[in-house]
């Protein structure tokens, strides 16, 4: 059984073995919409909108959900010397890649290391914060559908979403990623069991005169555009959670063997055409 919905910016693909479980896609559909909901940058109402707006003010109490993925935002931003940072959303806007909700001309702002935990799920900053997850909760919602599925008693299937992919069961399914070159073609690089794998790559970075960035978090000025014509980075790792934040690693290190891979148990592979 297979469905389709357009959620996340993208359309996500949910593939179960049994043809009877439709209840149990729907409910991991909803997990990702849960997700959509609570880590929206582009939602007002989210919850991450409201600890950029309010965490330097006072104590914000979040879901679980949300405590889960920052302090994950946190470990890989530590582990990996701050190439992956959820604290940039202010610099996406200066760049016009995010909505311009948050006035980002009368702050200083802080990063994802500012935000402090004051209990198990409530957190507070010590600076003004313009967080971005959409590095980070692609992603987690693909883990979270696929554990939903499982909880619901399916043993076997795949959670897509735009290239963010998860496979759980004892059949291994094949992987293909986009050429660099001609992204309308695709490579097979073999096949994958019980794992997840996600790929970052501009492949389409001058389609309709529209520039397209990866943010270094670590560069001294403003704004440093690293423009990919003819890469691709992917990781294989356990989790969607980290394969997805770590592509963005990959992409600025270069580093196929970088130290955090190996923390997270992760694989990079890239490809040059």
């Amino acid at each position: 059984m297979r469905r389709c919905k357009p959620l996340l910016g993208t359309y996500v693909e949910i593939s179960i073995q049994p043809e009877n479980g439709a209840e149990a896609i729907s409910l991991a559909f909803s997990a990702i919409v849960k997700v959509q909901n609570l880590m929206s940058f582009h939602d007002q109402y989210s919850e991450l909108s409201i600890i950029n707006r309010e965490a330097h003010l006072r104590a914000i109490a979040i879901d679980p959900w949300t405590s889960q993925i920052i302090r994950i935002a946190q470990d890989i931003h530590q582990y990996s010397g701050g190439l992956f940072n959820c604290g940039i959303g202010h610099r996406l806007v200066e760049a016009k890649l995010l909505p311009g909700n948050i006035d980002i001309a009368h702050h200083d702002f802080g990063g994802i290391e500012n935000l402090q935990f004051v209990s198990q799920d409530c957190v507070i900053s010590s600076l003004p914060l313009c967080l971005d997850l959409g590095g980070i909760a692609k992603g987690f919602a693909v883990d979270m559908a696929v554990n939903t599925l499982k909880f619901n008693g399916i043993h076997s299937g795949s959670v897509n979403a735009g290239g963010d992919m998860r496979i759980f069961g004892n059949e291994p399914q094949a992987i293909h990623i986009r050429n660099p070159k001609v992204p309308s073609n695709v490579i097979e690089i073999g096949s994958l069991m019980n794992g997840a794998i996600a790929t970052s790559g501009l492949y389409f970075f001058n389609r309709d005169q529209q520039q397209s960035y990866i943010i270094n978090p670590l560069a001294d000025k403003d704004l440093d555009t690293h423009h990919v014509f003819s890469e691709s980075f992917s990781i294989i790792a356990n989790e969607c959670v980290y394969a997805d934040a770590l592509t963005k690693v990959l992409a600025l290190s270069k580093q196929q063997n970088h130290p955090c891979f190996e923390r997270y148990q992760a694989q990079a592979i890239q490809i040059a055409v």
